[in-house]
């Protein structure tokens, strides 16, 4: 025959196999680091936001809905939030994505005018 087979020459066991893997580990490492532990810790501090919800505090519901923390119940998963004057629902505090902290006090001065 003129066309003789040819044969894959072998490197050495175990360093075949890790230079394979070599790269779909560091692949799993970098999205580690960079979307899944900053994701995870962003959810832990939430969580401990929420654990430690008081009276004022100004937090955003998963609805969108802007409002200030009225009563708050230990052991309960029900939180009092008051999104106008005199509007006052309950929401779990499960729903709460985001602790404002407390309200700023509004500056009702009007501006000096120029003459």
């Amino acid at each position: 025959m003129l066309i003789s087979p040819a044969y894959a020459q072998d490197m050495g066991g175990i360093a075949t196999t890790v230079g394979q893997f070599l790269p779909i580990l560091l692949i799993f490492a970098v999205f580690y680091f960079l979307l899944i532990r900053p994701q995870q810790q962003a959810q832990k501090r939430l969580r401990e936001k929420l654990g430690a919800l008081k009276r004022n505090d100004r937090v955003v519901t998963g609805g969108g809905m802007i409002g200030v923390v009225q009563r708050t119940v230990e052991g309960s998963n029900e939180i009092e939030v008051e999104i106008a004057p005199n509007v006052k629902v309950k929401v779990l505090r499960e729903t709460i994505t985001a602790v404002l902290g407390e309200p700023k006090p509004a500056n009702d001065a009007k501006p000096a005018e120029k003459s």
